[in-house]
């Protein structure tokens, strides 16, 4: 197993210095799964709850978190993203949120990916709760990243 990059040779916290590192294409893939009622479901599905427009809400603040993920996360780097998209499908007792973020620079765009969908699955509940408290968010995790030092990867 590596070493934790976010602490140094003391163990305390620090910025991981990637300066020196050359620019290269990179993105990253993640999913989560927000899980509700029939009722909830159908409002979403149709634009029928109080709040109007849940997607595309959602899908507002999953982009918007994305480039405030430097802000929200300690020790992580703000980064110039090229572009973040986030979508959404219906499954049986679900919405299912894929974001993916994408840019050129130094260090890669997990962490941006993951708040995308974590926050799009937030705004959901936040829009449906009037509908249905009892929704979980559940499965947020990292699909693919590309690029970078350490190569390509894929979950299984």
């Amino acid at each position: 197993m590596t070493s934790l990059t976010h602490l140094d040779d003391k163990g305390a916290a620090r910025m991981v210095d990637v300066g020196g590192k050359p620019e290269t294409g990179r993105s990253a893939t993640a999913t989560g799964r927000i899980r509700m009622s029939a009722e909830a479901l159908n409002a979403i599905r149709d634009g029928s709850g109080p709040k109007g427009d849940v997607l595309a809400a959602a899908r507002i603040a999953g982009i918007m978190a994305a480039k405030r993920t430097g802000d929200l996360i300690p020790l992580c780097h703000p980064l110039a993203l090229d572009a973040v998209t986030v979508d959404f499908t219906f499954e049986d007792d679900a919405v299912r949120a894929n974001a993916r973020a994408s840019l050129t620079g130094r260090t890669g765009v997990e962490m941006e990916a993951l708040t995308a969908v974590s926050l799009a699955l937030l705004t959901i509940y936040d829009m449906g709760k009037a509908i249905e408290k009892g929704m979980v968010i559940e499965e947020i995790r990292l699909l693919e990243k590309t690029g970078g030092k350490s190569g390509d990867w894929r979950a299984e």
